[in-house]
């Protein structure tokens, strides 16, 4: 079986992907980097209540950095599933079904913000515990904001994985690239799981790996443009 896509089709998907994840570098260092930071003072539920309440619209700008990033995640899904389907139709469709089930775990997670928010700046809520319960219930959602979201890298890592072996079997998209994915993707699996099985290892694996997309979406923005007409087996060699 054999899968053909026009010209037109791949180039459209390569430049769809790589605007898809500049828009991600874009938008979630703001929250990650920049507004987290600021506000979330790690343990001190007091001090991350009163930094929320002064600056609740930069904390509702940081929910919606988020809430886009993980969108950009489902359109990067469907953008790279057609880019690499004349590779291996199943496997690029493995590989989008990966992403998928991480952007879904990431925007549940994301409620857990909403959550603290309300929590601590809806008045009613004091009617019914202190004050200390119910900032002590904001830093347990903003906590779990980050655990679940941290848990769906997993899902995360093996779709880059996927997704570099892809690349890699590809004859339109030069091989180092799927290398460079397949690392990155072994880095937020390793970074994932380390608290699991390794907890006195305190090394964060995608601190020094993340960049592997980066480089690729710079190829997807500049040379994606000009891939050409395939026509490939659609079964793996």
């Amino acid at each position: 079986m054999t899968t053909t896509l026009k010209p037109r089709t791949l180039r459209t998907a390569a430049l769809i992907s790589g605007l898809a994840i500049l828009g991600s570098v874009l938008l979630a260092p703001f929250a990650e980097l920049y507004v987290f930071p600021k506000l979330i003072v790690p343990y001190n539920a007091a001090i991350t209540a009163k930094n929320i309440i002064e600056n609740q619209g930069l904390f509702t700008a940081a929910i919606f950095g988020y809430f886009f990033t993980f969108l950009l995640d489902v359109v990067l899904a469907w953008s790279l599933y057609l880019l690499l389907r004349p590779t291996h139709e199943n496997l690029s469709l493995l590989t989008a079904i990966f992403r998928l089930v991480y952007s879904i775990i990431a925007l549940v997670a994301l409620n857990n913000l909403v959550t603290a928010l309300r929590l601590i700046t809806t008045p009613e809520y004091l009617t019914i515990f202190t004050k200390e319960q119910v900032n002590g219930e904001a830093m347990i959602y903003l906590r779990a904001f980050r655990n679940h979201w941290y848990f769906g890298l997993l899902f995360f890592g093996i779709h880059l994985i996927f997704l570099g072996y892809s690349v890699f079997k590809s004859e339109y998209i030069p091989k180092i690239f799927g290398i460079i994915l397949t690392i990155t993707g072994l880095g937020y699996l390793l970074t994932t799981l380390r608290p699991y099985l390794f907890s006195n290892v305190n090394v964060d694996f995608a601190q020094y790996t993340f960049y592997g997309e980066l480089i690729f979406m710079l190829w997807l923005l500049i040379r994606g443009s000009k891939l050409k007409f395939m026509k490939t087996d659609s079964n793996l060699e």
